[in-house]
């Protein structure tokens, strides 16, 4: 089931998200339309705090990357079979020089910005099947999760911006808020007018 994508200003977004149990009501459906979702948004990640749900689970589908003539052929093959459900992550550790890529956001539709992050991290979590991993994760892999990973702390990548470009997407953000948007997938917009 494709669900509404929650947009930038609604408070579910900053919340501190919880862990879930293994008695998660529901835990594999939800998985499958947070994909699903993810897919018709044409997303590479979705965490739950952008359904509306403060905990602590996301999916990542990088195989769009899979085609990039950019990255090396190793990492376009990495990318192409990379896709996997994160439950109570934590980064251990982000290592390396940051380094500046283009990153959107589905509950930020229109606006991409580079923004700064270490390439190499080490995260601990637990699959779809409650298996727990420790892994390494670099270059866009790693992004992908660093960026997922901050939306259940609460956080936007445009919280990582410089304050100058803050202040230039300003406007932008409150439109975004307002549904004064085009986007061509659900989304739930805080302030948007109701119709009478």
């Amino acid at each position: 089931m494709i669900l509404p994508i929650v947009a930038y200003g609604d408070p579910v977004l900053r919340k501190e998200t919880e862990e879930i149990s293994s008695e998660y009501p529901n835990l594999a459906e939800l998985i499958a339309n947070m994909f699903e979702t993810m897919y018709d948004a044409r997303g590479v990640g979705l965490a739950a705090p952008q359904i509306g749900l403060p905990i602590r689970l996301f999916v990542v589908d990088a195989s769009p990357f899979g085609d990039d003539d950019e990255l090396s052929d190793e990492e376009q093959t990495q990318l192409a079979a990379f896709k996997k459900t994160f439950i109570n992550p934590k980064i251990l550790e982000e290592s390396g020089d940051e380094w500046a890529f283009n990153e959107g956001c589905l509950s930020i539709p229109d606006v991409r910005e580079d923004v700064f992050r270490q390439p190499e991290i080490v995260i601990e979590y637990l699959d779809e099947n409650l298996r727990k991993h420790k892994e390494t994760f670099k270059g866009i892999a790693a992004r992908i999760i660093q960026h997922e990973y901050d939306h259940i702390e609460g956080i936007l990548f445009t919280d990582k911006l410089s304050p100058l470009k803050k202040r230039l997407i300003k406007n932008k953000l409150a439109n975004i808020s307002k549904g004064k948007v085009s986007v061509d997938y659900r989304m739930k917009f805080p302030n948007a007018k109701k119709k009478r």
